[in-house]
């Protein structure tokens, strides 16, 4: 349970890091306005606002989000959040029925958007073009 708890905490303070060191997610989110949770079924959570170019989390959960990721239980939340393939875990999830999204899917792909910029940067192949 705690490293769920820690794992959705730290999500607010990488995206905040993402917002302020890279200009194209600055940019990704001026303008929006959205508060999703992320939650488990047992009720524990955090929701998330982002609004004027910043984003914040409160734990606990609100009562009108725009969309919201329910995991089963707190160590398959911090499963399907943490893995190294995020795309084919959320995916897993929601066949398993480990996840669960509702709520406007529209803002839920805007978000699999903003968190991209949480992804170190592609590995471009360096050539060696020095000469011995």
């Amino acid at each position: 349970m705690l490293k769920f708890k820690f794992l959705l905490w730290a999500l607010t303070k990488l995206l905040q890091r993402a917002i302020k060191k890279s200009p194209g997610c600055a940019k990704y989110v001026r303008g929006k306005e959205l508060v999703f949770q992320i939650r488990t079924e047992g009720g524990v959570g955090r929701y998330f606002t982002i609004k004027n170019g910043k984003i914040k989390s409160s734990a606990g959960l609100t009562q009108k989000p725009a969309f919201t990721l329910t995991f089963e239980d707190a160590e398959k939340g911090f499963a399907i959040l943490s893995a190294k393939d995020s795309k084919d875990a959320f995916l897993t999830g929601l066949r398993t029925e480990d996840l669960s999204i509702s709520g406007n899917f529209v803002e839920v792909m805007w978000f699999q958007g903003l968190t991209e910029y949480l992804q170190p940067p592609k590995e471009t192949s360096h050539l060696n073009l020095s000469t011995r």
